[in-house]
């Protein structure tokens, strides 16, 4: 899909207001033409707010969050040697452990082929890439040789990650239906408080790993072909494009809610799903998957059931799919 590419100064006042915005229970749009006047006026309010917590007056908004934006650090990376490391590995690991401020590790273009992972230690860092010309981060990891959950090419376990105008791929071949094994995470983010624009997440099956915490993902590319958003994450994606690229029946998403007092879910709001395939919305993984389409546009692919209960009709009694 066509996206327009603002500024990295815009792309970084949207990343930390929007995702202050969702984690400080800020009401949402209500219908789709509200989503950019709703955008404006949260910023608005962020601006407000940041005098407010200067002056200590607001205490809702994380007190840390607001310091470690204020004290931010920049990190090169390009692989021609111009910048202070030739690898998104080694960036992440001079940021020392126990990080208190926001660590831009500003990746050049080019294909890196490693497999990254952003501890628990490191909180506050952003993935900043070109627009125009987009760094990948890519490996061929696989469940058979490192299991599902350590298959990701990038693996981030830390608070307050961000990533902008970054290709997330996993590059192991598309397996065969129902092939043991063949399992390959592009992206596992398993740290809360994370937000995702322009992103692409390129992959097979189980492409995007939506593990644990709230995470905000704008302007983003999913492509797989089964269950490729999958996880227990409680998760907003505004105005993304799911791509199947199945050859035969699949299910686009896979949420891991176990119980309904689970406060885990995912939300596509003003979403385009596109590709290959018959695809269900949905399937029921665990015995209270949730997942919400909200103003989006469906493809043919789609199969107009929406949900597969995979055979467990219990799992019908919580939430049948919803068209809006």
């Amino acid at each position: 899909m066509a996206r327009k590419n603002p500024s990295r100064e815009r792309v970084a006042l949207i990343f930390t207001t929007l995702l202050i915005v969702v984690l400080a229970n800020l009401p949402g749009p209500t219908i789709s033409t509200d989503l950019d006047r709703w955008i404006t006026q949260s910023m608005r309010e962020f601006g407000n707010r940041m005098v407010e917590i200067a002056n200590g007056v607001d205490a809702a908004l994380e007190v840390t969050l607001v310091r470690a934006e204020a004290g931010k650090r920049i990190i090169t990376v390009r692989q021609d040697g111009t910048g202070e490391f030739k690898t998104v590995t080694d960036a992440v690991k001079s940021i020392p452990a126990g990080n208190s401020r926001r660590a831009i590790i500003k990746i050049g273009p080019g294909v890196y082929k490693e497999k990254v992972l952003v501890d628990r230690s490191r909180p506050f860092v952003t993935f900043l890439g070109d627009p125009h010309a987009m760094p990948v981060i890519t490996f061929d990891g696989t469940a058979a040789k490192f299991g599902t959950w350590n298959s990701a090419t990038v693996a981030v376990e830390s608070h307050f990650f961000m990533a902008a105008n970054i290709v997330f791929e996993n590059s192991a071949p598309m397996p065969a239906d129902g092939e043991e094994g063949g399992q390959a995470v592009a992206m596992r983010i398993s740290g809360d408080k994370a937000a995702f624009y322009n992103c692409k997440f390129l992959g097979y099956q189980d492409t995007l790993l939506d593990d644990v915490g709230k995470h905000y993902f704008q302007d983003c590319f999913i492509r797989g072909s089964v269950d490729f958003i999958f996880g227990t994450g409680r998760s907003l994606y505004m105005k993304c494009e799911l791509h199947s690229v199945a050859k035969g029946i699949t299910a686009l998403t896979a949420h891991g809610r176990m119980v309904k007092s689970d406060s885990g879910g995912f939300a596509f709001v003003n979403c385009v799903i596109s590709g290959s395939g018959s695809a269900y919305l949905s399937r029921a993984w665990k015995e209270s998957s949730r997942v919400v389409f909200l103003y989006t546009y469906m493809g043919a692919l789609v199969n107009p059931k929406g949900w597969d209960d995979k055979g467990f009709r219990d799992r019908q009694r919580y939430a049948p799919a919803t068209y809006f």
